[in-house]
Formats: C-alpha cells, structure tokens, sequence
C-alpha cells in the first residue's frame, strides 16, 4: 500500500533565517546544526524545542572578512518561534573554547527570498 502524501494545507510551514557568523575556527555544516541544536536545548529546553524543526540549509564562507573565518548561513525553522530560536543563538559566544558571534540578518519564508541578504 502507498503512503499519501499531505496536502500542502496539513504540512508544517517554514521560515528560513539567514545567519552572519565570525568564529577563530573553520565551521563545517554538521558542527553549525550541532551548534545551533545545542544553544537552543540550553536555554529553550529539549521539549520547545523539538518544536522548533531546526535544520541548516547551506554554509558558505564569507570572503570578505580577512583574519577571522565568516560565514553566512541558511538555517530551518519552523514558523511562530522563529524568535526563540533567535534569542538562542544570540547566547552562543564560544565553540570549542573558541570565541564565536552569531547574528541574525534577515528572515523569509522562502529559500529563494534569502539571497537578497547573502
């Protein structure tokens, strides 16, 4: 038997948030999701934020930044806390004893609408 599909009515809407970050360390795309899960457990606990449908979309390195690594990022959230997760990543200034400013630059409803902020 096939599984249906749900209609577009039923399915969870995102919002996408486009992120600016500087770190003293090279940030891969797995070590960023397990950044951003990680600060928003800590200060939104593990059930909100289950809630929250966190996933990055892409990393790319920023060139215009000279002796620190930049990077902007694509990031997945669910709509209605995209502010919880926000105040989340606001929070997060070390990685790996490694300092790290995380800051948010523009949000849109969809992948395309970002690129006006990269």
């Amino acid at each position: 038997m096939k599984l249906k599909i749900l209609p577009k009515s039923q399915r969870k809407h995102n919002h996408y948030l486009v992120l600016d970050i500087k770190s003293e360390e090279e940030l891969s795309k797995n070590e960023f999701t397990s950044i951003a899960w990680d600060a928003c457990v800590r200060f939104q606990g593990e059930n909100n934020t289950s809630n929250f449908n966190l996933w990055t979309i892409e990393l790319f390195e920023d060139k215009e930044t000279f002796f620190i690594n930049g990077y902007k990022v694509i990031l997945r959230c669910q709509r209605d806390f995209e502010d919880e997760v926000r105040s989340s990543l606001a929070l997060v200034n070390n990685y790996n004893r490694k300092r790290i400013s995380i800051s948010c630059i523009g949000i849109s409803g969809t992948i395309d609408g970002c690129s006006k902020f990269i």
